[in-house]
Formats: C-alpha cells, structure tokens, sequence
C-alpha cells in the first residue's frame, strides 16, 4: 500500500484514501474468496480486518508460515501486525539483538506466506515504553544503556518499582539508532505502513532524567510521535501506533491503562492525522473511536479475549462506518506470543494449564470476531 491520509466524509486533505481503501478491499475478498467465505449481507464493510501477534521469545518460522497460508484466507484476515521489537537480526546494530533472533530469511518466508494469503504484513518495534520486562532492560537500552529515561533503577527491580522503561526521547542518540532498526525492519518486511507501539508509556518527563525534567509530558510524547511519523514518512510508510496515551483516562472512565492518567493526552491535537490509531479496550467497549474519528484519525478497534466485547466494538465501528470513512475495522490482538496463539487456534493447549489461558482466551475471541465479520452465527 502507498502511504496515505484516509480521511473522514468532507475531509478535504483524503488525497490516496480511495486507492488504499480499494486495495484493502481486494485483499480482504481475496482472503475470503481462498477461505471459501462470503461477508454477511446487509452489514456494513469494514476495509481492515486485522490480526496483530508478537515475538516475545524464539519462535517458529515454520509455524507461523502454515497458519499464514492456511488459517488468515479461511477467517478473512487482511493486515498482520507483526511486533517484532528487537528479535531480528539486525545488520545495522547487531548488539541490539535479543538472543536467537528471526533473520531476514525468516521474514521473506512470512513476506511470502502474507502474499499468497492476500495479507498485508506491517512490522512493529515498540517506541518510546514497553523498553523492559520490569527493571531487565530488553535490546535497545541493554546495548544503549544512556538512552534510559531513568537509569537509576536497577536492572533486578521488580514491578513494584516499574512496569517498564522508557528510553528518553531528548537524548541526541536515539533516534540515529532507533530510525535505523525500523529501516532495516521495514526492508526485511517490504512493509509499506509501520506501527510503533507507543502504548502504556509511564515513564515520562521524569525528574530524574536530566533532558526531560520540568517539561510537559503531551509536549514530549507529541514530539517523540511527531518524530517518528515524520521519519517513517520520509520513507514512504505510514505509522500505526496504539491509542491510548491520546485518550483522558478522567472523561472516558479506562482507568489509567488504557488510558491517560499522566498528562500526555492533549498531545493528541498536536500530531499529525494521518497516523492510523489502534484504539484498544479489553474489559468494555468504550466510545472513544469516535472520539478519534472526531479528532481526524482512521482508527480500528482493537479487543483482546472477551468476545462479548470485541462483537460490541465491531457492532459500534459498523455504525461508525456507516457516517465515516475514518472507521476502518478491526485488529484483534495477542499478547502470548506468536507460537502460543496459533497452537490456540488449532486447539493444540492444554486448557488446564494456566499459563494456556491467555492465548486460548484470545484465539476464541479471534474466531468469534471473524465469524462475525464474515456474517456468519
């Protein structure tokens, strides 16, 4: 896809909005057509039907390309979102790496397998948070040490000290390895749109971190977006990114999850609009699509394990489409890992075993929600 602004009825700047939602169109009926589906008469088309996944550890290339070719047609899926973070083998910074990293070889299988399946594959690195497991740094601030927003934690604290880090979006360096990893991520992937997570970021305009002390956290996080779209832009990508420091945890009632609760969410009128926002609530279909639509953002809604919510949130993105071109669909997430889910889906857990439950619970509201887009139950 070329990157493009898909505006909303009246939005006078949709120059190759009409081009993108055709082509996502043609990939969502050629996925279907494979699968031997038919979308449901009379409902509302929705252009994306996403399913995002992650590599939080090793994984198994050989997997991943069964289930591309053989599940995605057969449910209708069109867009893979596919967060790697840093388990790729990276040419550019090869310290960076996590330990038994996918290849570029490994990517071009995926890349195909996303071809023959009509799916369009969209690379993730998380920006800005989500930089460690807890204290234990993860690639970028274990090779890059001086880049952490606050690096007076230790490395063995546990979540009782933090959820996770944050690299300093002041410091001079990062970007010139950051915008390097999403280069060579982008390539491995012959991506045309990139999503840079962004999402559940804590730490921010510490006090303790001598660039960002004192300054406003929505003038920070805009920036660091600001930085990252224009980046990727200069490229020819355009930037996903999760919604949620852009929503006011107060007025919307989410809690400080997924939702703000630290200041960042005025940013949200000082970014660009073409970014594609991946609006995700888990527990309740909030209303905030339409406050993003309202904003000028396309955004899809993004549920996780509960299947009464994620029906309620394709239910509120059809009526949404049915006033604007700016509700795009759906991206139904995982959070197990990308081996775990797809063993969900063909029923290869062991239901009994707890650490099963997430990625069982998920790949059932993936089927529900798929069904349900298709027109079918």
């Amino acid at each position: 896809m070329r990157r493009a602004i898909l505006t909303g009825k009246g939005n006078p700047s949709g120059r190759g909005a009409p081009q993108l939602l055709a082509l996502l169109e043609r990939r969502r009926r050629l996925a279907t057509a494979r699968g031997s589906k038919k979308p449901g008469s009379g409902a509302v088309e929705l252009p994306v039907w996403g399913l995002h996944v992650g590599l939080y550890r090793p994984g198994d290339a050989a997997l991943w390309e069964r289930f591309i070719r053989d599940a995605l047609p057969r449910e209708g899926v069109n867009v893979l979102v596919f967060e790697i973070n840093y388990h790729y083998a990276f040419k550019s910074y090869p310290k960076v790496a996590e330990s038994n990293p996918v290849t570029a070889e490994d990517l071009k299988r995926v890349g195909a397998a996303c071809a023959h399946a009509g799916v369009e594959l969209v690379p993730q690195i998380n920006c800005l948070g989500h930089q460690s497991g807890a204290g234990r740094s993860h690639g970028l601030l274990r090779a890059f040490p001086e880049f952490d927003e606050r690096p007076d934690i230790p490395q063995d604290a546990g979540r009782e000290a933090l959820y996770c880090r944050s690299y300093c979006p002041l410091h001079p360096g990062v970007h010139e390895v950051l915008f390097a990893l999403m280069d060579e991520l982008a390539e491995a992937c012959q991506a045309k749109q990139f999503h840079v997570g962004m999402d559940e970021v804590f730490l921010l305009a510490e006090e303790k971190c001598p660039r960002c002390r004192g300054k406003d956290p929505a003038e920070l996080f805009a920036g660091e977006v600001t930085a990252l779209h224009d980046h990727l832009a200069s490229k020819g990508l355009r930037m996903w990114m999760w919604g949620d420091r852009f929503i006011n945890a107060a007025e919307f009632g989410t809690g400080r999850w997924s939702g703000s609760e630290n200041g960042t969410w005025p940013a949200v009128d000082k970014v660009a609009k073409d970014i594609l926002i991946c609006d995700w609530h888990y527990v309740d279909a909030v209303k905030t699509p339409a406050y993003f639509i309202g904003k000028g953002f396309g955004v899809v809604a993004s549920p996780y394990r509960v299947a009464d919510v994620a029906l309620a949130q394709l239910e509120m993105m059809r009526h949404l489409r049915s006033q604007s071109d700016l509700a795009l669909g759906m991206l139904q997430t995982s959070w197990s890992g990308f081996d775990s889910f797809v063993r969900a889906y063909y029923g290869e857990l062991d239901e009994a075993v707890e650490r099963n439950k997430g990625a069982i619970e998920a790949a059932v509201c993936f089927k529900a929600l798929f069904a349900a887009l298709r027109g079918e139950g």
